[in-house]
C-alpha cells in the first residue's frame, strides 16, 4: 500500500543487519519439493523424540501441581532443577566436579538455545569497533550477529586440530604492537565439530590455547567464548575435554551448549556456564528480552535428564549420524575421488552435522557462480564457502569452499545428492579447467 508518509528512521544497528544466507537456503529448499538440500543444518527429523516427549508430557500434565507449575512462568535464569541437572552432565562430560571448576547452579543460565545466549554475551561486551577474534572460517549466523553489533572481525586460519596457535599468536601480538589490544573483547570458537568444517580443536591446544588468551588479558579480560553445541553428537573418537574444564578460576571461559543438536530443537533451549563477572549482565540483558526462556519446556527436559531418556537418545543419535556421516564420506571418495585428486579435499569430521568440500582454486562455489547454478539444474543445493568467512578486512575470501550436511536427509538421499553434486562440479569444473588451460597456452604466446 502507498503511502505519503516518510520511511522509518531504522537505527544504526538496524542498518548494519543483512539477512541470514541460511533464510535463502532454505526458502529455496521448501520451495523446490524434488530438490536435495545438503545445505541447512537441521536435524534428522526421523530421530526427534516425538514419542518420548509424549510420554513425558504426560507424565508431566497427569500431576496437576506440577502441570500447572510448568504452565506458568519462570525465572530469567532458568528452572532451579534443570540449571543443577546441566551442570552436573557438563561436569560428567568434562570428568570433573563443579568445585574444581570454581562453579555453582548460580554460573548456569538457560536460555532460548544456545544462540541466544551467544548474542547476549557480545551485546553486553561489544561497543562497535570492538574486536572479535574468530576462526577462518567460522559459523556465519553468528558472524552476523557480530556485524549487526557492530564489531570488527580478526580470522584465524585453523587446520586439522583446529585454530592453529601460532597464527592466534601473531593475530594477538600484533594488535598488541598497534596498540588495539584493549579493543579484543572476545575469541569465538566453536570447537567441537566445527560448523561449518566438522573439524574439532585438539586436545593438546586447549590449555594452550586458554593460556594463550590469559597472557594477552593484560589490557582488558578477554572473553572466550566456547561454543560446544556439537560436543555430544561424537561419531566415533574420544572427545575432548572442553576448554571450560581447564580453568580453575572460572574467570575467561563461557561454554555453552544446547539441547537443539542432541535432543530436540524445537524445545529452543540452550544453556552456558558463565564466569562470575558475566551472570549478572547476561540476565540482567535477558531479562529485556524475555524474562526467562520456555518453562514447559525446561520442565519437560528436566524430566528427559532425570530419567535417563536424554542419555538414551543421544547415544542413538550418535549410531545414526555415524551412518549418515559413513555414507556422505563414501559418495564423496566415489564420485570426486578422482576429480583433480590434487586439489580436491574433504574434512572427515568425528561427529557433527558438516562436511567441508574444497576444490581446486579455480572453482567457484559462490550462490551466483555458474557451478551454484548446476547444482540447482541437477537438483541439489550446498551452502557457499563465501558465506562461511567473516569480514576480515585483512583477508580476502576464498570462493572455493562449501559446507555439506549429513544431518537432515536420509542415506539414500545422501549418495544421490553427492552424485548430482558430483556430476555439476565434473561439468563446470571440465569447462573452467579448458578455459584456464586456453588461457594459460595464449599467455606463453
Amino acid at each position: 500500500m502507498n503511502s505519503s508518509l516518510p520511511e522509518f528512521g531504522f537505527s544504526v544497528k538496524a542498518k548494519r543487519t543483512a539477512p541470514q544466507p541460511i533464510n535463502y537456503l532454505i526458502s529455496t529448499a521448501l520451495r523446490e519439493e524434488k530438490l536435495i538440500s545438503l545445505a541447512a543444518g537441521l536435524v534428522d527429523q526421523d530421530s526427534l523424540p516425538a514419542e518420548e516427549t509424549a510420554r513425558l508430557s504426560g507424565e508431566l500434565f497427569s500431576d496437576e501441581a506440577a502441570g500447572k507449575e510448568a504452565l506458568q512462568y519462570g525465572a530469567t535464569e532458568g528452572l532451579a532443577e534443570l540449571r543443577e541437572a546441566v551442570l552436573a552432565h557438563v561436569c560428567k562430560l568434562d570428568g570433573v566436579s563443579a568445585a574444581k571448576l570454581a562453579v555453582t547452579p548460580d554460573n548456569v543460565v538457560i536460555a532460548s538455545g544456545s544462540q541466544q545466549l551467544l548474542y547476549i554475551i557480545a551485546d553486553i561486551l561489544l561497543d562497535p569497533g570492538d574486536i572479535v577474534i574468530t576462526e577462518w572460517p567460522s559459523y556465519f549466523v553468528y558472524t552476523g550477529a557480530l556485524v549487526s553489533l557492530g564489531a570488527d572481525i580478526r580470522a584465524v586460519e585453523m587446520d586439522d586440530g583446529g585454530i592453529k596457535l601460532d597464527s592466534l599468536e601473531a593475530t594477538l601480538a600484533e594488535l598488541k604492537r598497534s596498540g588495539e589490544l584493549k579493543r579484543v573483547k572476545i575469541v569465538y570458537l566453536c570447537d567441537y565439530y566445527q560448523n561449518p568444517t566438522g573439524i574439532t580443536l585438539s586436545a593438546q591446544r586447549r590449555k594452550p590455547l586458554l593460556d594463550l588468551i590469559r597472557s594477552y588479558s593484560s589490557e582488558g579480560r578477554i572473553c572466550l567464548l566456547e561454543d560446544a553445541a556439537y560436543r555430544e553428537l561424537s561419531c566415533e573418537e574420544a572427545t575432548p575435554v572442553s576448554i571450560k574444564s581447564h580453568e580453575a578460576d572460572n574467570a575467561q571461559v563461557v561454554l555453552a551448549q544446547t539441547f537443539s543438536k542432541p535432543f530436540a530443537p524445537g524445545f529452543r533451549t540452550g544453556y552456558a556456564i558463565l564466569p562470575d563477572g558475566l551472570a549478572e549482565p547476561v540476565l540482567n540483558q535477558k531479562g529485556n528480552h524475555d524474562f526467562g526462556s520456555s518453562n514447559l519446556a525446561q520442565h519437560v527436559l528436566l524430566r528427559a535428564m532425570s530419567s535417563g531418556i536424554y542419555e538414551e537418545h543421544v547415544a542413538f543419535l550418535r549410531q545414526r549420524y555415524r551412518a549418515k556421516r559413513d555414507a556422505m564420506l563414501e559418495a564423496l571418495h566415489e564420485h570426486l575421488g578422482q576429480f583433480q585428486p590434487d586439489q580436491t579435499r574433504w574434512t572427515r569430521p568425528g561427529g557433527g552435522l558438516y562436511v567441508y568440500l574444497s576444490l581446486p582454486e579455480w572453482m567457484d562455489t559462490g550462490k551466483d557462480s555458474p557451478l551454484f547454478a548446476a547444482a540447482l539444474a541437477e537438483g541439489v543445493m550446498y551452502v557457499p564457502g563465501e558465506f562461511c568467512y567473516g569480514p576480515d578486512p585483512r583477508r580476502t575470501v576464498p570462493s572455493n569452499h562449501m559446507r555439506l550436511t549429513f544431518g537432515t536427509v536420509d542415506i539414500p538421499a545422501i549418495r544421490e545428492g553427492v552424485a548430482r553434486l558430483a556430476r555439476a562440479i565434473q561439468r563446470v569444473g571440465g569447462r573452467a579447467a579448458a578455459g584456464a588451460g586456453k588461457a594459460s597456452k595464449a599467455q606463453s604466446r
